[in-house]
């Protein structure tokens, strides 16, 4: 447990995982726009971190190299079920999970973790 909370014992952490997982963004400038609101000195540390931990991998963009695309690892992607159930607890107990407002988005997660997109 203990090595859990040291990777994810901040919120943006998660947020970032989640984003990634479930909104499907790739980009520094697509997490800074997250509307939790996440400063862009955080923002940077936390990648950075994430990456250092082998959550992450960050690759430059084919298109535009001053564009980093960031991607789950492995590692990473082993964390895919945990954050999905968080999702979904947070939906069930949070009045304002913003989950909540796709009913349809929730119900097809609980049916079938696989086809997570929002998209």
């Amino acid at each position: 447990m203990n090595y859990g909370v040291e990777i994810f014992g901040d919120r943006w952490s998660l947020l970032i995982i989640r984003d990634i997982v479930i909104v499907g963004k790739k980009t520094y400038g697509e997490f800074l726009k997250s509307e939790e609101g996440i400063a862009t000195n955080v923002l940077a540390s936390r990648l950075a971190f994430l990456e250092g931990q082998g959550i992450l991998s960050k690759a430059p963009s084919a298109d535009d190299r001053r564009k980093d695309f960031y991607t789950l690892t492995e590692k990473g992607l082993d964390l895919i079920s945990m954050v999905l159930n968080i999702v979904l607890w947070s939906a069930k107990y949070d009045s304002k999970s913003y989950v909540r407002r796709s009913e349809e988005f929730v119900a097809r997660l609980s049916r079938s973790p696989t086809h997570v997109s929002e998209r």
